[in-house]
C-alpha cells in the first residue's frame, strides 16, 4: 500500500508483485470473492486507485480489493496495522472523499469464512440502503 508519485509502469510493476506475493489471508479472501462468486459481482486484487496526476507522476493507493460496480475497496488489516492507524484513516479519508466505500476487515476474521462473507455482504448491502436513509 503506497502513496507516493509514480509513474504507470511503476504502478503496474507495483501492482504485479503484490499480486504474486499475496498474503495468506489475501489468497483466503480471493478465493471466496473471485469469478463472481458473491453476490456475482465482480472483484479486483490489489487493484490501484489513483487520486492525484500531475507531470511528475500519479498520487494513488493499491485497494486489497475492489468492486468497480458497488465502488466498495475491501482491506486486510494485518498486525502491522495497529501501528499505522493514522496513515489508515488518512486512506480512508482518500478513497472516501472519491466515492468509495471503504470495508476493513482484520486478518483474524478470516479464520471463520462464512461470517467474514456474511459481513462483506451486510456492508454491500447497509451502503445500497444508505441513500434512501437519507431521504
Amino acid at each position: 500500500m503506497t502513496s507516493t508519485f509514480k509513474s504507470y509502469k511503476s504502478i503496474k510493476d507495483s501492482v504485479r508483485r503484490l499480486r504474486k506475493e499475496q498474503t495468506d489471508s489475501e489468497k483466503i479472501l480471493w478465493k471466496l470473492i473471485r469469478n463472481r462468486k458473491l453476490l456475482g459481482l465482480k472483484f479486483l486484487r490489489q487493484h490501484p486507485i489513483i487520486y492525484k496526476a500531475d507531470y511528475t507522476g500519479f498520487n494513488y493507493f493499491i485497494a486489497d480489493f475492489y468492486c468497480h460496480e458497488k465502488k466498495i475497496v475491501i482491506e486486510l488489516d494485518g498486525s502491522v496495522h495497529n501501528e499505522r492507524k493514522e496513515y489508515d484513516q488518512y486512506r480512508d479519508e482518500v478513497l472516501k472523499s472519491r466515492g468509495l466505500k471503504v470495508l476493513r476487515i482484520k486478518n483474524e476474521e478470516l479464520e471463520n469464512s462464512k461470517v467474514t462473507l456474511e459481513k462483506i455482504v451486510n456492508y454491500i448491502i447497509m451502503q445500497e440502503q444508505l441513500p434512501s436513509l437519507r431521504k
